[in-house]
């Protein structure tokens, strides 16, 4: 029995699947506010999101390469730096060349899926 409830919990953690509101998608001004290369990166990120991890929510340039939209490293930090101004995300810690990792929290503060 416990090998199934790890088994489980795994997979859901392992989602492919994003939740987003619908009413944010189609109705939310603070979604249609955004930037496309803001949107897509957000996905990006909320893809990452394991429902324990946000904080530690790591994120590389490298990962985003060849995504078309955000794959140069100036969009790349211009989208994130809207998504921070904004209110849809905080950066906890910032990484770099040689150091840690670039670490992200949700704020959720539109989006309503934890």
């Amino acid at each position: 029995m416990g090998y199934m409830k790890s088994r489980r919990k795994k997979e859901r953690a392992e989602s492919p699947f994003i939740r987003l509101s619908s009413d944010m998608l189609l109705e939310g001004k603070e979604w249609k506010q955004l930037s496309p290369k803001a949107k897509l990166l957000y996905i990006h990120l909320k893809s990452k999101y394991r429902g324990y991890n946000n904080g530690e929510i790591r994120l590389t340039y490298s990962e985003l390469k060849g995504i078309r939209g955000i794959s140069s490293p100036k969009t790349i930090s211009d989208a994130l730096e809207e998504l921070e101004k904004k209110g849809w995300i905080k950066w906890e810690e910032k990484g770099g060349l040689y150091r840690h990792y670039n670490l992200y929290k949700l704020t959720f503060n539109y989006d309503e899926f934890r």
